[in-house]
């Protein structure tokens, strides 16, 4: 270990303390641990197991993490091998993943990751790689899954006087990281507008089986914790200063297929209205996932007839921000902000505006599977591909090459009151079709898939047999390209001995993906 870090007693002190540091670190038994990056990376040793802060790149830390690639660097320089277990809570920012990934410092990857390097790696089978549910990883965690963590590196804007942990601009797992680690290095990042303190909501009452209780939690403006992390001071072994903004979210303007996407969608709202499905100017608490589409949905919603919505999500995107300021949306609950550059500026620029409808829970409670159960949430999420009978697949290319992860689709998606998910009807300049026979990797069980959702229209699933669902799913939302081949594929399988409930032609069923394989495109000609 590094000798200045061998005890709290001899890490270094500021005679005078720079503004900042006496602003965001009021502590003073946390000011004595102040140390640079590369004095705090001295306490990570190979083999360990770190938790990280960051949740959409929000939040991730944005000092000790480049510092610990570079001392793997500087190892594997000298002979040494030097890789660690590496958990977070979803995404974190593009750099942190590229920069661990190029010096091979990643062992093990969990829950999710969305970085071409390092997916370059787990497909390569140089990186193991645990995807799964995001509201499933504290309960696992602290079940003891992966072992124990030794180090939980964990971003925050500061540090109150009695020595509790102001959140940053994303919570995830981090009350978890700090509850469990043996020990926090944390980042004080002066960056994050003080006026953030207030707009969390960090519950500590969960707990394990069979000692569990109701969270109460009724309504998407509810507060049911408090604003600061706790936790055991003994653990901290250093305090990091840091003043850098958050990776920008990329972020293009809506296109014509994503706004044909979101028309269907918005349409259909308006046909559940008219069947009292959903209440006629605030529908129902509404989550969507990340990207281009999710944002056209919600640049949609503007000029549509809703005021006073509500969104129950992981992340807000800067579509939310839009409509929380002309008030089509009066409050969201999340537990990350994944901004785009200008979101961000018009985050910080008005955070005292926004502090007052916008509230981050950690992601244990904002994907919670009861609570969106009991809100009623709807659930917008993007998919790779979907078959002819609604099973989706939201992770892998050609069934076995993983995107990204399931993230938390699948908490929203068998949960929610109304579980859709989109998807441009084609891919690669028309190459590829979303709509195949068969999924060759499912995520989504046709159970748990209620709407689909192309360019080219939208599919009503519900209360239909799989024989039913198959010639609505190709008429309604497959490209004109391959909607001939696939009503030939499902007529055929029909007709075929033994055809059954959910009828299919085993030797064609992948006939696309090979197709795809072998020629480049999955069209027959």
């Amino acid at each position: 270990m590094h000798a200045a870090l061998s005890s709290p007693a001899a890490l270094p002190t500021e005679p005078v303390l720079p503004a900042t540091t006496a602003a965001r670190v009021r502590h003073e038994a946390y000011r004595r641990k102040i140390v640079s990056a590369q004095e705090a990376v001295q306490w990570i040793r190979p083999g360990d197991t770190v938790a990280i802060s960051g949740f959409a790149s929000a939040g991730t830390p944005k000092a000790v993490t480049p510092a610990l690639a570079e001392h793997i660097r500087r190892t594997r320089a000298t002979g040494g091998d030097f890789r660690v277990n590496l958990l977070t809570g979803a995404s974190v920012s593009v750099e942190t993943e590229r920069m661990l990934a190029e010096v091979d410092g990643i062992a093990l990857r969990m829950p999710y990751q969305s970085e071409a390097t390092a997916r370059g790696a787990i497909n390569a089978g140089r990186m193991d790689y645990v995807d799964i549910h995001l509201s499933h990883v504290a309960q696992q965690v602290w079940e003891g899954y992966y072992g124990k963590v030794d180090v939980a590196v964990v971003e925050i804007s500061g540090i109150t006087e009695r020595g509790e942990l102001i959140p940053a601009t994303s919570i995830g797992n981090n009350k978890t990281w700090l509850d469990v680690a043996e020990k926090v290095i944390l980042e004080v990042n002066s960056w994050v507008p003080a006026a953030m303190d207030g707009v969390h909501d960090v519950y500590y009452g969960t707990a394990l089986p069979p000692h569990r209780k109701p969270i109460q939690l009724t309504d998407v403006e509810d507060r049911i914790g408090q604003p600061y992390f706790h936790i055991d001071p003994a653990k901290v072994v250093a305090v990091v200063e840091t003043n850098r903004s958050d990776s920008a979210s990329a972020l293009t303007a809506p296109d014509a297929t994503s706004k044909a996407i979101a028309g269907h969608v918005l349409d259909f709202f308006a046909h559940e209205v008219a069947a009292g499905r959903l209440p006629a100017n605030t529908l129902l608490p509404l989550q969507s996932g990340v990207g281009n589409v999710a944002n056209a949905v919600l640049a949609g919603l503007d000029s549509g007839p809703y005021r006073g919505l509500t969104c129950y999500s992981e992340v807000l995107q800067d579509g939310m921000l839009d409509l929380i300021k002309d008030g089509t949306v009066r409050f969201a609950s999340a537990t990350s902000l994944a901004l785009s550059e200008a979101g961000l500026k018009e985050f910080v620029d008005n955070v005292d505006f926004y502090r007052d409808h916008i509230v981050l829970r950690p992601q244990e409670i904002s994907n919670h599977p009861e609570i969106v159960r009991r809100l009623g949430i709807i659930a917008m999420n993007g998919m790779l591909e979907a078959d002819i009978y609604g099973n989706v697949n939201s992770t892998h290319v050609m069934g076995t090459r993983i995107m990204n992860g399931i993230g938390g689709s699948g908490d929203f998606a068998r949960n929610g009151y109304l579980s859709m998910f989109l998807s441009p009807s084609t891919a690669k300049n028309g190459a590829i079709s979303s709509i195949v026979p068969m999924v060759p990797h499912v995520d989504h069980t046709e159970h748990d898939v209620q709407v689909l959702v192309t360019e080219q229209g939208l599919a009503d699933l519900r209360g239909l047999s799989p024989r039913r669902r198959s010639r609505l799913v190709v008429n309604n939302c497959a490209h004109p390209d391959y909607r001939d081949e696939l009503l030939d594929y499902i007529e055929r399988a029909e007709a075929a001995p033994g055809a059954g409930q959910t009828p299919h032609l085993l030797g064609e069923a992948f006939s696309f993906h090979d197709r795809l394989q072998r020629t480049g495109t999955m069209r027959a000609s």
